[in-house]
């Protein structure tokens, strides 16, 4: 794979040495998980026993202090043995590198967060309720927060909290009347009043465990209002979703190659790769493979030059890595033949995790209508 041109530092060297030396039980985890729709706790526990909870925490504060693209190139890397888990502790690291990188919150804020990230904490940004639909479209969120005994109250009920057992904070959007926005809570998962509902039955990222969280009458300090209302703005760390699926992608037609390369029906000579129409579709699979990583470290790299106004670029990228996946995947299957369908192999939770992209912001239709947007103004 091409994605070994784009390895350069010594904490990718790292983990992904680690992953290769831990794969076979990491795979094994990753299917009882998934057939359990259950969080990969063996894996969690050795993620953040190696510190993976801090790659994106900046060394100054006790982290590995991984900019956006050694994040994308880990974070594939992971997801080819294990999406769901990669997903999952995905929101995580992406919370923890914006919030660092752009100095979103009070200093004192900074050291408790890196403080709580250094103990093993994780965290993740809870926006989603069933009736308000996907937030990056900007509904106002029914969870709400008021003032009470110099601190805040906070009730309501959030969807899709992903690694919802394991998170031991909650980044809570909820509606503020004085601010006429939604404001982001950091709330402690053990504080009264903070709940999860297991709700998440579903058929692709099983194993993300994104039940509901529910707040009833959470007291939390003045302090832990950590974000008030803010303008939208780039955000190049929402990237690490398409790193998953460009790593389920790059697995999917890895395990299509192999079959190819090897399987020898009694039909033909030698192997199936060398049937024409077999080797089309490998090469169909390695260039949208390769425009798919291209693109999204490109972007990275982008940003990382110091370049603005990147937020078309973003969403092209999860744009590309979700379509651009899904075909590589139904390549892949096609490859394989009737096999792929079978419970006992990877590839089928393969196909059904790359469909969960569809439903990760931003949307297709959104992403269209920003390009749409570029180009009125351009003109």
């Amino acid at each position: 794979m091409d994605r070994d041109l784009f390895i350069a530092t010594d904490a990718e060297k790292k983990w992904l040495q680690l992953f290769e030396e831990n794969k076979e039980w990491i795979k094994v985890s990753a299917k009882e998980a998934d057939l359990k729709g259950e969080l990969n706790h063996q894996l969690i526990d050795w993620l953040t026993d190696e510190g993976y909870n801090r790659l994106t925490l900046p060394e100054s504060r006790g982290g590995f202090g991984c900019a956006v693209k050694s994040c994308l190139l880990i974070q594939e890397a992971l997801a080819y043995y294990d999406e769901a888990t990669a997903l999952s502790i995905g929101w995580h690291l992406g919370v923890v590198g914006e919030v660092f990188e752009f100095g979103l919150w009070s200093e004192e804020m900074m050291d408790q967060f890196a403080e709580d990230i250094r103990a093993g904490g994780m965290t993740n940004r809870v926006v989603s309720e069933a009736a308000m639909g996907s937030p990056t479209r900007g509904g106002r969120p029914g969870t709400n927060a008021v003032r009470h005994e110099g601190g805040w109250l906070l009730n309501g009920v959030k969807t899709y909290v992903s690694m919802s057992h394991r998170l031991t904070h909650y980044l809570v959007g909820a509606y503020v009347e004085e601010e006429e926005g939604m404001c982001f809570f950091y709330v402690p998962a053990d504080r009264a009043g903070c709940s999860i509902v297991e709700t998440w039955n579903v058929m692709g990222m099983r194993a993300t465990a994104s039940h509901d969280l529910v707040l009833e009458n959470v007291v939390v300090p003045e302090g832990a209002m950590v974000e008030g209302k803010r303008e939208k703005k780039e955000n190049p760390w929402l990237m690490h979703i398409p790193a998953v699926y460009l790593g389920i992608a790059q697995g999917a037609a890895d395990e299509a190659a192999e079959f190819a390369l090897h399987h020898s029906p009694n039909s033909i000579e030698g192997v199936i790769a060398d049937i024409p129409h077999i080797e089309t579709k490998l090469g169909q699979m390695e260039l949208k493979l390769m425009t798919m990583r291209h693109f999204l470290y490109h972007a990275a790299e982008l940003h990382s030059a110091g370049r603005q106004m990147l937020l078309p670029t973003f969403s092209a990228a999860k744009y590309n890595a979700v379509n651009m996946g899904l075909e590589v995947v139904d390549i892949a299957m096609r490859i394989i033949g009737g096999q792929s369908l079978d419970k006992e192999g990877v590839i089928e939770r393969r196909y059904r995790s790359m469909r969960a992209g569809l439903h990760n912001p931003p949307m297709d239709d959104a992403v269209l209508a920003l390009l749409v947007r570029t180009v009125k103004e351009k003109g």
